[in-house]
């Protein structure tokens, strides 16, 4: 399990199991758990999520599917000292969703 802190402080964990459940939906995303954890602790802009969710969003300019697209993170923060990360992939396409924090 590795660890990741959201723009609000909070450890987001990152499990074994987040990565297969994510790697099987998006396998672009295999061996891409640097870059998940890199998303969560230095991201571009935070959007509010579904369901008490946040989307920490950064783009590379490099990724394993083409170039320049956004990596979307999402995660929740069950209290103020532990959250955990729901899904990630990569969209050219953000929805417009409200800004929570920006760098």
């Amino acid at each position: 399990m590795k660890f990741a802190f959201s723009v609000q402080g909070v450890p987001i964990r990152l499990t074994n199991e987040r990565m297969t459940h994510i790697g099987k939906g998006h396998p672009e995303m295999n061996d891409r758990e640097s870059e998940i954890l890199q998303a969560i602790n230095a991201p571009d802009f935070v959007q509010q999520g579904d369901a008490g969710s946040f989307l920490a969003i950064k783009k590379f300019h490099k990724t394993p599917v083409t170039d320049n697209k956004y990596l979307v993170v999402a995660y929740k923060e069950s209290s103020k000292s532990d959250g955990f990360v729901l899904t990630a992939y990569y969209s050219s396409d953000l929805k417009r969703r409200m800004i929570v924090w920006k760098s």
